[in-house]
């Protein structure tokens, strides 16, 4: 008996059920009213059969909702559910819209093998469908100076309600919508699209802003924090340097060049050069002037009278380099 249960379990081994596996994530909460997404996961040697979405607790008796060879299970169809396969990526995605809390239970991703000794494989997750509010981010973190956006999700039984944005533990600094869902103040925007979403942005963010708020929606209500960081030293640096060119392009300031001391020296010192180059100039000049004297001095030379000489009609000029007579 043993070794006819081992038999059957290699046997059972080797069928292509076992060797598919099938992956989906972990149990959702949805709002009601809301949609949600589930990614399924396969083997790649299925990429050809067919994928289904199933609700039921047992694998036997799960209640088809949307098979890939359906047409009106197409991402484009006017149905609920809808179901898209990426054989690319080896996943079929899932999507339901507008739940109910009626929608709450188990289901299933489930790939088709055929056969009547394989049974299909799939992979199980709970959704449950709630009445409330939450938040797509409850940590939001900026720089001084920027802005930050909330995006606040409610459940359709609270669609009519009011819509609020408080600062957490002071009732006072509550910001509510009109009648039209918005409210709009000098550094606060909020806007009610009336069918599932508030949205609040935070503008011209300081260091004080930082801290606990929530939203609002009728009863409920649900935490966001906010973190609010210096500006980066890249910022200053920037800020520094334009308020340098602005300064430098001020139309108020006079340039270097205009101001009376730089003038006065410039012009001492044009003066102070054109007298020197002059005074070199009349050195130069009475210096040529005395050489040239001397020179004639040295080289015409007039022999001296002597007594007794005047009956004499001769005159006698003697040259330096040769003596030469003129009778």
């Amino acid at each position: 008996m043993t070794l006819l249960l081992l038999l059957i379990v290699l046997v059972l081994s080797d069928l292509p059920g076992s060797l598919c596996t099938v992956s989906t994530v972990g149990d959702l909460s949805v709002l009601d009213g809301q949609s949600v997404t589930v990614p399924c996961h396969y083997n790649p040697q299925y990429i050809s059969h067919v994928k289904y979405w199933c609700q039921g607790r047992m694998r036997e008796f799960c209640t088809s909702l949307a098979r890939t060879d359906e047409p009106e299970s197409a991402p484009n169809g006017s149905g609920k559910v809808t179901i898209a396969d990426d054989p690319t990526q080896h996943v079929f995605t899932v999507s339901m819209r507008e739940l109910t809390e009626e929608d709450s239970g188990w289901y299933r991703c489930g790939v088709e093998l055929g056969g009547m000794w394989v049974a299909d494989s799939t992979a199980s997750l709970y959704i449950s469908v709630i009445q409330g509010i939450s938040v797509v981010s409850s940590l939001q973190s900026a720089e001084e100076g920027s802005s930050i956006t909330v995006q606040c999700l409610y459940s359709k039984s609270l669609r009519s309600s009011e819509k609020r944005w408080c600062r957490s533990g002071d009732l006072n600094s509550c910001m509510v919508t009109d009648s039209e869902g918005k409210f709009i103040s000098s550094n606060v925007f909020m806007h009610d699209d009336r069918n599932s979403m508030l949205t609040v942005t935070m503008q011209q963010l300081k260091m004080r802003d930082s801290g606990w708020y929530w939203c609002g929606a009728g009863q409920q209500k649900v935490a966001v924090h906010v973190s609010v960081t210096p500006q980066t030293t890249t910022l200053s640096t920037t800020v520094k340097n334009q308020e340098s060119v602005m300064s430098s392009n001020d139309p108020h300031r006079r340039p270097v060049w205009e101001t009376p001391l730089v003038v006065c020296g410039v012009i001492l010192l044009v003066l102070t050069v054109f007298l020197a180059l002059w005074k070199l100039r009349q050195l130069f000049k009475n210096k040529q002037k005395h050489r040239g004297t001397n020179e004639m001095n040295d080289n015409l030379t007039m022999c001296p009278w002597r007594e007794g000489d005047y009956k004499n009609p001769s005159v006698i000029f003697l040259n330096a380099p040769a003596q030469v007579q003129m009778l």
